[in-house]
């Protein structure tokens, strides 16, 4: 075998022996020397390693979909259950850390992950009464979002979105808020009932009280010249006669109103 051919056979037993390791996309792999943890950590491509000195160990930096229940407790004492979403990722600079301190990926939602959502429920449900997570479910989603943000910070995991999917009360909690909204829809029944009451009773007041005023003011205006002027107007042109032992005597013009109106 000529020179030439040996260096080229050896060339290509070397590439064989060589092993290679492919870092696939949205990966990141830990590299070990003799199970130690190094620090430098292999992106994506391929990597040559030395056969039996090192091993890669990969792991996936892309977003991830926890799903999670979890049960707590109001400021006034009601069981609040909970149902989460969460979406997170290993921090790609800090793999090997991960690696070395919890493990892989699900070593990482089952130690790491899961109690710390669970922790942190508990702590930011209970700032808040069985109403206000209702009314204020944006602010208490903040809350939980910041806290688990910060607490997984220290394990090397960043959270992207959290979701509180549902939040569910006791069966007990559930029928005293429909108890509560029947109260108070009879009590604005009950409130529009009386209002509408006690106005006809000031309108009918009202009419009676005009009525009243009509009929003082009508005898206010009904004075002697008055009655002579609408007896003279409804006069008919014959005037009764007073018959008796004296002469005939004309009656007096108020005399005649009423006499006219006896006709």
């Amino acid at each position: 075998m000529t020179p030439g051919k040996l260096t080229a056979l050896l060339f290509l037993i070397t590439i064989l022996l060589t092993p290679f390791v492919v870092v696939s996309a949205g990966e990141r792999g830990v590299l070990m020397q003799f199970g130690k943890v190094e620090d430098k950590i292999l992106g994506e491509g391929i990597h040559v390693i030395i056969p039996v000195v090192n091993t890669v160990k990969k792991l996936s930096v892309r977003v991830q979909k926890q799903e999670i229940s979890a049960d707590a407790s109001s400021k006034d004492l009601q069981n609040i259950f909970t149902d989460v979403a969460l979406n997170w990722h290993i921090i790609p600079g800090e793999a090997n850390a991960i690696f070395q301190q919890i493990g892989d990926e699900n070593d990482v939602i089952q130690r790491i992950i899961n109690p710390a959502v669970e922790e942190v429920l508990k702590a930011v449900m209970a700032k808040y009464t069985a109403e206000e997570i209702i009314t204020k479910r944006g602010e208490v989603k903040g809350g939980v979002d910041d806290a688990l943000t910060t607490r997984l910070a220290d394990y090397h995991v960043a959270v992207d979105d959290i979701s509180l999917v549902h939040i569910h009360f006791s069966l007990q909690f559930n029928e005293a808020v429909e108890a509560k909204q029947i109260a108070e829809q009879e009590a604005k029944r009950a409130e529009f009932i009386a209002l509408k009451a006690s106005k006809q009773a000031e309108t009918t007041v009202n009419l009676a009280k005009g009525e009243a005023d009509a009929q003082r003011l009508l005898r206010e205006d009904l004075t002697p010249e008055l009655l002579q002027r609408l007896a003279i107007e409804k006069w008919n042109g014959k005037l009764p006669l007073i018959s008796g032992s004296g002469l005939p005597n004309f009656l007096d013009l108020t005399e005649f109103l009423r006499y006219a109106e006896t006709q």
